[in-house]
């Protein structure tokens, strides 16, 4: 945690990759460090959409089914916007449960949080079971919204492959069999539809926007 109670993802990634290291095989995890090396490498200009940008409308479902439109929210309060790859990813489950404990936080600022992934409303319930979570949690199939947002890849073979002998059945998570997820990236915007914060930390999915980062552009100025 950061002096104001903020958590710091730098500090829980450590963390998590220590529990890693000890449940997933060494083969298991040269695989997914090697993977998450490569698109750092390859993906270098990744937002579709900027600082100045004004925000494209869409409408997509929740984890309880329910339909939830970006400017109807919008009426209302700012939006914290971030996209994430699923629930599989233990880095996306650690931002997320980390997003959710600074979201008095954005609240306080004026704002609300939204995160959207490929995955299936049902996929997306247990995420929010599993983490508690207190915010929208949005289906995104085929990645239509993301892919005016971020960059959308397709998830490396050999890390497909390691999930398969690790158990998971990815396929089971997405709305589709196309196996392409976005690269993290978290936007603010603001109630008249236009984009004051846009960021992300590269293709290596390891590496997150930290907490205290949106709240401190929420509370700028």
């Amino acid at each position: 945690m950061t002096t104001k109670g903020i958590p710091s993802y730098r500090e829980g990634v450590k963390k998590l990759k220590a529990k890693l290291s000890r449940s997933l095989s060494a083969c298991a995890l040269e695989v997914f460090n090697s993977d998450a090396e490569e698109l750092g490498k390859e993906h270098t200009s990744i937002l579709k959409l900027g600082v100045g940008d004004k925000a494209p409308n869409f409408t997509l479902l929740n984890a309880l089914h329910e339909s939830v439109n970006l400017y109807a929210v919008l009426r209302a309060k700012r939006v914290v916007l971030t996209f994430y790859r699923g629930t599989w990813c233990p880095y996306c489950n650690l931002i997320l449960s980390q997003y959710q404990a600074v979201l008095p936080e954005i609240e306080k600022a004026g704002a609300t949080l939204v995160a959207i992934s490929p995955q299936t409303p049902d996929a997306s319930l247990n995420i929010t079971e599993k983490n508690a979570l207190q915010f929208n949690v949005l289906s995104d199939n085929g990645n239509m919204v993301s892919k005016e947002f971020t960059t959308i890849h397709k998830n490396p073979e050999r890390s497909l492959h390691t999930m398969c002998e690790l158990g998971y059945d990815y396929e089971s998570y997405n709305c589709d069999e196309a196996s392409e997820i976005p690269i993290p990236a978290t936007f603010i915007i603001e109630k008249n539809g236009t984009i004051s914060y846009a960021k992300t930390e590269g293709g290596d999915y390891r590496n997150r926007v930290e907490a205290s980062d949106i709240i401190a552009a929420l509370n700028k100025g």
